[in-house]
């Protein structure tokens, strides 16, 4: 016997973007479609979860809407979302679930919850699944161009979203589809900026624009779009890390050397905004304390996403991952080199991974600095000589 499936659509975006409005449209649709909603924005759920009342196709008898009260669904609240995801398709009374992300959620651990909750708890699957139908990430044109192409920091402007830019950023980059909203408020020259600010960090998703959330709901309901691996590698510098691997590695490096834009269709207005990426990759260490000096003091303010892997002389079998968005800057110890394993392991691991032994080095093994920059009117000759600055073998 085929287990039911109850398809859901995950609504991502910053505070402010339009989420709740598209879940207004949505729940007013005239398709028949009953919609189970799991509203949550920290300090405004209750807010929006009345807004969606009063728009008389939900009663407070029918359960249709489902308001959660306490928390991030992302990150406090992950068994009780499988429980309400579990609650809701045991009903048998709905054919679609929308649950709508708090402004300051990432995507990523919600779409992982959804996706892994039937194999972690069986026992919840005896009545049906709730399974991972589209991730839509609704951005606010105005704010976007002005965050990212207009230089306004409206960070100073609102209190508690010191994680605005990396979280926009990471909203972008993973999801299938992105829907610009507030097109009404840019000049057609503005919106083509955005999109081509949108397509340097995320050249997969399908995008849509609209004002007040109005799309059509065939582009986003019951598309069957999302899959987990292809939206997980689907960010620009995840693509540029993975780099041309049928060229060696000194051509792999001036492959990127030059500006090129984004490559794809509409590359020719790209290099029109100066929205470039480029790939930095050295095999030497670098010093910790000349890099954290330039990142603190020199960085450039025009990277909108910097993101790879590197290493430092005073721990050369330590690999850490580098992220810069914005103001956001991370770096995360991601585990030994594999030129530390034993010599036995080594060789069976590389034989059994043609990516270790394309990028293996007889000096380095696997170690290297490979960081992806993406940003507007780039000076990738000043950045490549503040980074080789750094490195100290």
């Amino acid at each position: 016997m085929k287990i039911q499936e109850i398809p859901v659509l995950l609504l991502t975006g910053y505070l402010g973007s339009g989420k709740t409005t598209l879940v207004n449209r949505i729940l007013s649709n005239t398709k028949g479609i009953k919609f189970a909603v799991i509203v949550n924005d920290i300090g405004e759920v209750n807010i929006d979860a009345s807004l969606i009342e009063q728009g008389g196709v939900v009663g407070q008898k029918d359960d249709s809407l489902v308001a959660l009260q306490n928390g991030c669904i992302c990150c406090t609240l992950k068994l009780d979302l499988v429980e309400q995801l579990n609650d809701i398709v045991s009903m048998g009374k709905f054919d679609y679930i929308v649950i709508e992300a708090s402004g300051i959620c990432e995507p990523a651990p919600i779409a992982q919850t959804i996706c892994a909750y039937p194999e972690l708890y069986p026992q919840l699957a005896k009545n049906g699944i709730a399974k991972l139908d589209s991730i839509v990430t609704v951005v606010d044109a105005l704010r976007l161009r002005d965050e990212f192409g207009g230089g306004n920091d409206l960070l100073k402007e609102n209190i508690g979203e010191d994680d605005l830019e990396r979280l926009v950023i990471e909203q972008i980059e993973f999801c299938n589809t992105i829907i610009i909203n507030k097109i009404a408020e840019v000049t057609p020259e503005e919106l083509a900026k955005v999109k081509k600010i949108i397509r340097a960090l995320q050249p997969k998703a399908n995008i849509l624009e609209c004002n007040y959330g109005d799309v059509d709901l065939d582009l986003i309901i019951g598309t069957g779009q999302f899959n987990f691996d292809e939206v997980a590698t689907s960010a620009s510098w995840i693509a540029e890390l993975e780099g041309d691997h049928d060229e060696d590695e000194h051509h792999h490096h001036h492959h990127h050397d030059h500006p090129e834009g984004i490559e794809n269709e509409e590359s020719g207005e790209a290099l029109e905004y100066n929205i470039q990426t480029f790939v930095y990759y050295r095999r030497p260490a670098m010093d910790l304390g000349l890099f954290d000096d330039f990142v603190a003091r020199r960085w450039p303010k025009n990277v909108i996403r910097c993101k790879g892997i590197c290493y430092f002389n005073d721990e050369k079998n330590k690999c850490y991952v580098f992220e810069q968005a914005g103001k956001q800057v991370q770096i995360r110890d991601a585990g030994q080199w594999y030129a530390t394993m034993p010599a036995d392991q080594l060789e069976r691991m590389k034989a059994q991974t043609p990516a270790l032994r394309r990028d293996w080095d007889e000096t380095y093994g696997d170690r290297m600095q490979k960081l992806v920059f993406i940003g507007q009117n780039l000076d990738q000759e000043a950045i490549t000589k503040e980074l080789d600055a750094c490195l100290r073998d």
